[in-house]
């Protein structure tokens, strides 16, 4: 049981923060390019593998559950909440520059959404890699 949970944890790992990391590095072009259309598809997309990542982190807890006392994992656990927020402002940040280019006013131009957007997505994408290094080398 324990086998099938890993390759779960990993297989969520690979098919959900791979494409989430890629959609919001992503984010910041298409806002200042004022691609509406395209900046929906990627808000979207953003939502459903945000939502989704929640299962590396579920099934990475009951892989896990004999270790939760070691540092490694609960700093990974600790790092991978902190990710999940950061994820959580992206999202609303491609909402209000979505909001801002849909308006009628040509003073929005989300430029405000497109440096915090590149920002946080950069520093998430630090983070997930930080969990990446604890994983491989503070695992027994």
């Amino acid at each position: 049981m324990t086998d099938l949970l890993l390759w779960l944890h990993i297989g969520f790992a690979i098919f959900t923060l791979g494409p989430v990391v890629a959609v919001t590095m992503s984010t910041p072009r298409f806002i200042r390019a004022r691609n509406v259309d395209v900046l929906r598809y990627l808000h979207k997309t953003t939502r459903i593998y945000a939502i989704a990542s929640a299962g590396v982190f579920l099934f990475g807890v009951l892989v896990g559950l004999d270790y939760l006392g070691r540092p490694y994992l609960s700093v990974s656990m600790t790092l991978f909440i902190v990710a999940a927020v950061l994820l959580a402002v992206v999202e609303r940040d491609q909402r209000a520059a979505l909001r801002a280019l849909t308006s009628e006013d040509p003073q929005d131009d989300a430029k405000v959404q497109t440096g915090r957007i590149a920002t946080l997505s950069g520093l998430i994408t630090g983070i997930w890699m930080v969990i990446l290094v604890l994983m491989v080398w503070g695992n027994p």
